[in-house]
């Protein structure tokens, strides 16, 4: 029988019901025909919002050290973390971000499983062999050989396998507080007296009209600091603890932002993304930076703190003052506990060859820190 023989012995009603049912899908393929044009159109969006950040095509992951003789279990144990390095640059007179002393330094390790965040400063005077055996303050590494050189640092000085990086100017913070509605922070009399010449400073670095500068802060108490503010904050150095409490300071500022981020609204994420991704370079691809982005929400910051752990201060001649781990050894199983778990590391001969140069050069030994 020909489809035209079986559609003339269609009652009414039966060629009514098939008409019904050929409209319903054709209305469902409509409806996933936009569903999949609006899934494609949130991508594009966030790729190109991740355009804006500067890819760095002249980044060579081959030429990153990594130490032979890492344990199989420890390397396996790294394996489950993603780990990354942050540096923050003052480049205010070039906007160069591919070289510079790096102000700030720190380590992030992600549980891939938790996303638990745990960040350590590396305090920037600490003294170690920041490539060819050269030993001077480690902050000089990047300004010698860019993110390369200053990866690598990190990862033969403290056993790490660490490929990718994000490096910031720190114009990028001021903008971000701002942009969040500010930040809470509690500050001391004395940190409030001496934020006061670094406002002065990014006040003026930031081009504002003498009527939008920030104010200076009463006295100590618990603010709701804008961008100068938080920024200067970040930036004291002359207080007790001198380097060691200013790498906490900028963890406390980080962490603050962490926390009004991930309380922020899509307008504020957009706005971010538009104003602050110029004042990044990063290894990361937008497919990784994407899939990052993916469980942003769902990361945790919990412990942070600063290496070494155990430390000393000694005047090098034309090193300068320098921050001394007492000793490296010890203090890179410390780490690895810290940011690991790892119980059973064992320090690889360049860690404990190293560790042994620091002491031949410094005097200090374990035991001799604070």
């Amino acid at each position: 029988m020909s489809k035209e023989e079986r559609g003339s012995n269609l009652t009414k009603k039966q060629r009514a019901a098939i008409r019904r049912r050929k409209k319903r899908r054709k209305i469902i393929l409509v409806l996933v025909e936009i569903l999949v044009l609006l899934i494609l159109a949130a991508v594009l969006y966030v790729v190109v919002k991740f355009s804006q950040i500067e890819k760095d095509t002249s980044f060579r992951p081959e030429s990153i050290s990594v130490n032979e003789g890492i344990s199989q279990e420890s390397q396996e144990i790294m394996e489950d973390y993603t780990t990354i390095a942050l540096f923050g640059l003052d480049n205010r007179s070039n906007g160069n971000l591919s070289r510079g002393n790096s102000d700030v330094i720190m380590i992030a390790s992600i549980d891939n499983n938790t996303h638990d965040v745990k960040l350590v400063s590396v305090y920037r005077d600490s003294y170690l062999n920041i490539g060819n055996d050269t030993y001077k303050k480690c902050n000089a590494a990047y300004a010698s050989g860019g993110p390369e050189q200053a990866i690598s640092m990190l990862n033969t000085n403290l056993d790490l396998n660490i490929t990718d990086y994000v490096t910031v100017d720190f114009n990028a913070i001021v903008e971000c507080v701002d942009l969040l509605g500010g930040v809470e922070v509690t500050v001391t009399d004395e940190e409030a007296i001496l934020m006061e010449g670094y406002m002065d400073e990014i006040n003026k670095l930031t081009k504002r009209k003498e009527s939008e500068y920030s104010e200076y802060l009463p006295g100590a108490g618990t603010y709701n600091m804008d961008g100068v503010q938080a920024c200067s904050f970040a930036r004291i150095r002359y207080t007790t603890g001198d380097d060691y409490k200013r790498a906490e300071r900028q963890r406390t500022v980080l962490a603050a932002m962490v926390y009004k981020a991930q309380r922020s609204d899509l307008k504020t994420i957009n706005s971010l993304i538009d104003e602050v991704f110029g004042d990044v370079k990063t290894s990361f691809s937008n497919a990784e930076l994407l899939s990052l982005a993916a469980q942003v929400f769902n990361y945790k910051l919990g412990d942070t703190t600063g290496f070494p752990f155990e430390k000393n201060n000694k005047m090098l001649g034309s090193k300068g003052d320098v921050v001394v781990p007492c000793d490296l050894k010890s203090n890179v199983i410390q780490l690895h506990i810290f940011l690991y778990n790892d119980t059973d590391y064992e320090p690889t001969d360049t860690v404990k060859n190293n560790s042994e140069k620091i002491i031949n050069d410094t005097g200090f030994v374990q035991g001799d820190g604070f």
